[in-house]
């Protein structure tokens, strides 16, 4: 390993010579906040004149030539790939900014002919940096000046959008601090020779703090870094590529840590930890061939794009699953997989999928309602999954309805009991799955909001039609369910009397929800008529979220 500190500037600078994202890499993935910084660092080393260097962390490269007659040099990129592409997004909008002028020494030609292109060479050895597959075009496009000519990597496009509004917005001295800034920042350069140096050991030495990288970012590079390049190739464009497109490039990011978690509880019959998920990942991948491996993530990853992105087909069972995204039942996802694996595979039919949903999401909610620990739930889901992998279907609701004390299954008359006095500071996942309960045609959740009858702010009509003790019942029964309700009039309703809700054109008495079907029919809101809804909605409730007798 040979390490050396360098301008960044003299680093693009670099004759003959490829900066090379290799596939294994994460995508290009600098938000705004991360370009803000970068940007503000140039602009105030630019500015002050006793700052003669800033120094923006290491790059990390391999040495490989992937051409067999030529004098280029492919350097590929193992750390830095983020620091290098947003420097060269900013390079290209300084470029458009400067024009046909000069500043500071720069040029748009000094610009794009010595840290964007290597002139004398021809197609893709054309350009100082070649990314991955997914963000390749869309940086190609950007310094070829034909951005709306093909499908642009969501950061790239807006990043570079952001950068070209910055400085076009500069003054003429603005411009000249961002020339110095740039010509300020300073890295290390790491350079590691193939076969003397552990790439992927210093890799995660670079990043053991997990600030930079996610699990899965690391999970990707362990798989496929040390194979031959055909194989990277091979796997990636198969497998991990097609994962990618699965979730989206924002999905990508948001989901496929959680997944990897829930993957590995599924194989390994244990929880990791969200920062120990690479870690658990290396313990499971030992001496497992990689191209299985690797498939098996795929497919898999497949189910929970379908369950947890809304891309199932068949209306019940994506009915199911949304119910389970709203309740934000994440600990489910080990045993949904295994169950979805059998779906696929014919060995579970629709309904009995249905059914079980159904019956996990019942479980977890009638605890809520009964205010039972929910810290158990991860346990009690795996314990789920190794019955059902053990014994079936029949004993996943055995299991279920033995565990007793904090772990139960409330029963009717508990949970009936619990929900009228229950307070809910979250409504809207309840109430629309009693008013869509039934229903062919769902109520869709875009429409509308949740009402407090019996408003937040009591006004003074409102303490009359409350009568004595009026703080008394604002108090115990505002967010209680006989007093909460959907409507698309939320503004309309405001603080406003009941009278007027029930009788406004779009009140109660014309809402087609099922949950306002009384509230049309009743002369004044009161404590009383606070509590017979309730009892009403807990009859409802119980057929909703049904127990598995």
């Amino acid at each position: 390993m040979r390490a050396t500190e360098t301008k960044l500037i003299d680093f693009l600078n670099k004759q003959q010579v490829q900066y090379s994202i290799p596939i294994y890499q994460r995508t290009y993935s600098w938000k705004r906040e991360q370009c803000r910084q970068l940007w503000d660092d140039v602009m105030y080393a630019g500015r002050n004149k006793n700052i003669t260097a800033h120094f923006i962390g290491p790059i990390v490269y391999i040495k490989e030539s992937i051409y067999q007659v030529s004098t280029l040099s492919e350097l590929l990129v193992i750390d830095g790939q983020q620091r290098l592409t947003t420097t060269m997004l900013i390079l290209e909008a300084l470029a458009r900014r400067i024009g046909g002028g000069e500043v500071e020494g720069f040029s748009a030609d000094m610009i794009r002919n010595s840290y964007l292109y290597n002139p004398y060479q021809k197609r893709e050895r054309r350009y100082k940096m070649l990314l991955s597959k997914t963000d390749k075009e869309s940086l190609k496009a950007v310094v070829d000046h034909r951005e709306g000519e093909v499908d642009q990597s969501l950061h790239i496009r807006e990043n570079f959008a952001w950068f070209v509004k910055m400085a076009s917005n500069l003054t003429d001295d603005e411009v000249a601090a961002l020339c110095r800034g740039l010509n300020k920042l300073t890295i290390v350069d790491i350079s590691l020779e193939r076969g003397n140096d552990t790439p992927q050991r210093i890799f995660e030495s670079m990043n053991s703090t997990g600030l930079d990288l996610s699990q899965a970012d690391l999970i990707r590079n362990y798989v496929l870094m040390d194979l031959e390049k055909e194989d990277q190739e091979r796997l990636y464009d198969r497998h991990w590529r097609k994962m990618e497109e699965d979730f989206g490039q924002e999905g990508y990011e948001k989901h496929f840590d959680v997944f990897m978690r829930h993957y590995l509880t599924l194989q390994t019959k244990d929880i990791p930890t969200k920062r120990k998920v690479y870690k658990a990942f290396k313990a499971y991948a030992d001496q497992k061939d990689v191209p299985d491996l690797v498939a098996d993530i795929h497919m898999f990853a497949g189910y929970y794009c379908t369950m947890a992105l809304d891309r199932e087909p068949d209306k019940a069972l994506a009915k199911a699953f949304h119910d389970i995204r709203q309740l934000k039942l994440d600990v489910a996802y080990p045993f949904l997989l295994r169950l979805y694996h059998s779906y696929k595979r014919g060995q579970l039919a629709g309904p009995a999928f249905v059914e079980t949903v159904r019956m996990i999401e019942s479980y977890i909610f009638r605890r809520a309602v009964c205010r039972l620990p929910s810290g158990g739930h991860n346990k009690i889901m795996l314990a789920v999954l190794k019955e059902y992998e053990a014994r079936g279907l029949d004993a996943v609701k055995k299991h279920l309805l033995g565990v007793r004390d904090n772990y139960r299954f409330p029963n009717d008359k508990e949970f009936r009991r619990e929900f009228v006095i229950h307070r809910y500071p979250d409504s809207k996942y309840w109430l629309y799955r009693i008013e869509n309960d039934g229903r062919k045609e769902y109520i869709p959740e875009s429409e509308y909001t949740v009402e407090h009858i019996m408003p937040r702010k009591l006004t003074d009509e409102w303490k009359v039609s409350l009568g004595r003790g009026h703080e008394r019942i604002y108090g115990e029964y505002l967010s209680s369910p006989g007093n909460l309700t959907l409507t698309g009039y939320n503004r309309e309703y405001s603080n406003r009397p009941f009278v007027h809700k029930r009788d406004i054109k779009g009140g109660f008495k014309q809402s087609p929800l099922k949950l306002n079907g009384s509230l049309g029919s009743t002369k004044g809101w009161n404590e009383a008529a606070i509590k017979r809804r309730a009892r009403q909605l807990a009859k409802i409730a119980i057929e909703v979220w049904p127990f598995p007798y």
